[in-house]
């Protein structure tokens, strides 16, 4: 039974580490330290068209940083870094092909 019980509270970490994270970012924009995901979409998107596959938001040397995989349409990779508080792009490179 105790080992039942540890198989559940390890399957439910990752989505409390997500829940953890959805509250921080939430905090974050109702803070004022964050613009909307929306605002930081577009300007992806305006830069690198292509469908976003993977969004993290994470504290970088003291400033929220997006970070951001994008699929172009031609199926290119490409990885974006956008300043969370002012939606500058501070990094933008292709990933290789592996």
């Amino acid at each position: 039974m105790k080992i039942l019980a540890l198989l559940f509270v390890l399957m439910a970490t990752p989505a409390l580490a997500d829940d953890d994270d959805h509250h921080k970012a939430r905090r974050a924009l109702q803070a004022g330290e964050i613009l909307p995901l929306s605002e930081i979409l577009v300007v992806a998107e305006t830069l690198r068209p292509g469908r976003v596959i993977e969004l993290k938001l994470e504290r970088d040397d003291g400033l929220w940083v997006y970070e951001l995989e994008i699929v172009t349409p031609d199926g290119r990779l490409f990885e974006m870094e956008i300043d969370a508080a002012t939606a500058t792009v501070l990094d933008l490179e292709q990933e290789d092909d592996d």
